[in-house]
């Protein structure tokens, strides 16, 4: 099963995604953007960049814990990963974000969320 983006609604009424991997697993989540076409081209950015390994940045919380930042040509960053146990975990989060990243499925739950608020 491929992976898809699914917006959704924050309670403060701003926007984000997330990209799901095929088993529903967040691989990968936006910041928050202030209109839903903003968190759109988001998306359209992270279907363009996802794919190039030189936009990942391999990082390391305070905690040592490794994460990912997913960054557009501009060098602005685009999403990030969860908090991983180990850097071979983080490398293959990426690897799924590089799979899954030129998905066109999105699934807008963002009215979901909102009445959910």
């Amino acid at each position: 099963m491929a992976g898809y983006y699914e917006i959704k609604k924050a309670k403060d009424g701003q926007f984000h995604f997330n990209l799901k991997a095929g088993n529903h697993e967040i691989i990968l989540s936006s910041e928050l953007y202030k209109t839903k076409a903003a968190c759109e081209n988001g998306i359209s950015s992270v279907q363009k960049n996802s794919a190039d390994e030189a936009r990942f940045e391999r990082r390391n919380a305070s905690n040592g814990k490794p994460y990912f930042i997913l960054k557009a040509a501009n060098g602005q960053e685009i999403g990030r990963s969860e908090m991983y146990e180990s850097e071979a975990a983080r490398d293959n989060g990426i690897a799924s974000v590089q799979k899954n990243g030129p998905s066109t499925d999105v699934k807008d739950k963002s009215e979901d969320s909102a009445a959910a608020a």
